[in-house]
């Protein structure tokens, strides 16, 4: 088997091979060592998948029943070996199998291979192929990936831009580019996005590329509802925050930011239109940012809502060490009261702490230990204010 393997992989993907076709090269390795198929009566699939492919108990019992008709071993170690020449490591195989158990099924020189062959001609590596397939389920098996990854690596630009959707949801090689994913992508263009754009929104949310056109024609209304208009260089930000969303959940979103912040009419639209991703924050996140801001930081609701990126910001590591960072310089005389909390916020760490920590090593010593101390969630004695 472990020659059978490394046979297989290395005709299929060496630089080296020549003329000859690497399936030809595999028809007659395969036709000279896989033993004939044949029932196998003390063969018992669900032990196969947790001995040799790795799968728990409880995963083989659910993939065994998708499998019945396996009764022998013979096709399932060819299929293995083929997947370990590709580079698929042990782990990798367990998942792979776990996700397609008809992958076992699936003849090796007929499906599999022409497949490889394909890719390799797209110019995918052993290692890019492996990590497709440990991806992509049922439909390295079952639909038509070589032709499909024709349209997408070009307008990708990338293999591991391509991944990245796949990664959220491997259904997007289930679609027919021809009659699903090219008028959604032309509609896109339409909006104002560019294929930077769109790549990106895809990135996030695959189902722009996959949704019916109706459905993706109802995202793009949504976002428009939100006060963001085609062609803006927030538009993409707000399609990626309601491409999930329907309207009545939308609504709830914005009457729960209204009343958490405290938010006129007025106020809630204008902060969403700048900063759409707060529909997609957990309301509890939320919560936490009203009651520190507005409360502890005492500012007022009109000046978080101009300024609504600020609610992006981790309470841990970025809002809440800042302000207690500013206030302590404050305290003791050493920053101006008026000094803006937005301002310093937005900064980068690094110009926030050679800004604001840095300056005063002689004044304030400890200053640089107690901004740490704080950004790992403890509270220091000289940020203890009375």
């Amino acid at each position: 088997m472990l020659r059978l393997r490394s046979c297989i992989a290395s005709h299929l993907l060496s630089p080296t091979s020549c003329s000859t076709s690497p399936t030809s090269h595999l028809r007659r390795r395969l036709s000279s060592s896989a033993p004939p198929i044949s029932p196998n009566p003390g063969f018992a699939v669900e032990d196969y998948l947790v001995d040799t492919c790795g799968l728990t108990r409880p995963q083989a019992l659910k993939a065994s029943r998708r499998i019945p008709r396996l009764k022998s071993s013979s096709n399932p170690d060819a299929v293995l070996d083929f997947l370990a020449g590709l580079g698929l490591s042990s782990t990798d195989l367990a998942a792979t199998v776990a996700k397609d158990p008809k992958l076992l099924c699936a003849d090796v020189e007929r499906t599999l291979a022409p497949k490889v062959v394909g890719l390799t001609g797209l110019g995918l590596s052993r290692s890019e192929i492996a990590r497709l397939v440990a991806l992509a389920g049922t439909h390295f098996r079952g639909t038509p990936i070589v032709s499909r990854l024709q349209y997408y690596l070009p307008f990708f630009g990338s293999f591991e831009n391509f991944l990245r959707p796949v990664k959220r949801s491997s259904y997007l090689l289930g679609f027919d580019p021809e009659r699903t994913v090219k008028p959604n992508v032309t509609f896109l263009r339409e909006c104002g996005l560019d294929d930077c754009d769109i790549v990106k929104l895809c990135a996030i949310s695959p189902s722009m590329f996959t949704a019916k056109s109706r459905r993706v024609r109802e995202i793009v209304a949504c976002a428009e509802g939100l006060g963001v208009p085609r062609g803006s260089g927030m538009f993409r930000a707000a399609l990626q925050a309601v491409s999930h969303l329907n309207e009545e959940k939308i609504a709830t979103k914005l009457e729960y930011l209204k009343k958490t912040f405290r938010w006129s009419d007025a106020e809630v639209s204008h902060a969403v239109s700048k900063a759409p991703a707060l529909l997609r924050k957990p309301k509890e996140a939320l919560r936490s940012r009203s009651e520190f801001l507005i409360s502890d930081v005492g500012l007022e609701p009109a000046y978080i809502a101009h300024r609504p990126v600020i609610l992006y910001y981790s309470m841990e590591r970025r809002l809440r060490p800042r302000y207690y960072v500013l206030k302590f310089l404050k305290v003791n005389g050493l920053l101006d009261q008026n000094r803006d909390y937005y301002n310093s916020i937005v900064l980068s760490e690094m110009a926030f702490v050679e800004k604001f920590v840095c300056p005063h090593k002689e004044s304030a010593p400890d200053l640089a230990e107690d901004y740490a101390t704080i950004c790992k969630g403890e509270l220091p004695a000289n940020f203890r204010f009375t």
